[in-house]
């Protein structure tokens, strides 16, 4: 794996790290996190036009070539879209169980996937045993949360559905999005359905 794609995993863990401790102890709303979107997003159009001296060093150590052109700091705004709507959907445990499993998950399957021998049924980029170590990795995350078995079926189908290229008409869709909407929208449904059949 490539030393841009290695810090760019790093930098997933390490940032669901600082936003699910942020969450912890009420330290982010998901009005902070929106105001952060809107200025990532002006911040992006400006770069792509001017090289902000800051932004640019962070841009040219975790930003993909093509994205630096096209979409600079793409990753980090839609994972700052995947973190505000896992706040505004769920409760603050499934919030930081989902983030946990985007930062952990999808992160670890791409560095793991480098070394597969098994393709992924459902994409072709993507190996079996990448899937299956980020879904481990992920429930171990989301332990610290909720239950073993919300963990386990949050990890499981979020890092199935992060193995299929999902795409709205022609457009991908981003996993920072997918990853933690999934994982909360599952946690949710178990308790849901505990709820009605106990």
């Amino acid at each position: 794996m490539k030393e841009l794609e290695i810090r760019r995993q790093i930098n997933h863990i390490m940032w669901g790290f600082i936003f699910v401790g942020l969450i912890y102890y009420d330290l982010i709303t998901p009005l902070m996190i929106f105001i952060l979107i809107v200025v990532f997003l002006i911040g992006s159009s400006i770069s792509k036009k001017v090289k902000i001296p800051v932004v640019y060093w962070f841009l040219t150590k975790f930003d993909r070539p093509d994205d630096i052109k096209t979409f600079p700091g793409k990753g980090a705004w839609f994972y700052l879209i995947g973190v505000f709507l896992a706040m505004i959907l769920f409760p603050k445990d499934i919030t930081m169980a989902s983030i946990l499993i985007l930062a952990l998950g999808d992160a670890i399957a791409p560095m793991v996937g480098e070394y597969g021998n098994i393709k992924h049924p459902f994409s072709e980029k993507k190996f079996l045993e990448g899937t299956i170590a980020g879904a481990l990795v992920a429930f171990i995350g989301a332990l610290l949360f909720v239950k073993h078995y919300e963990a386990a079926l949050a990890a499981i189908i979020a890092m199935i559905i992060e193995g299929i290229d999902l795409r709205l008409g022609r457009q991908p869709i981003n996993d920072n999005i997918v990853i933690p909407v999934v994982a909360g929208g599952v946690i949710w449904l178990i308790r849901l359905i505990i709820q009605f059949f106990p």
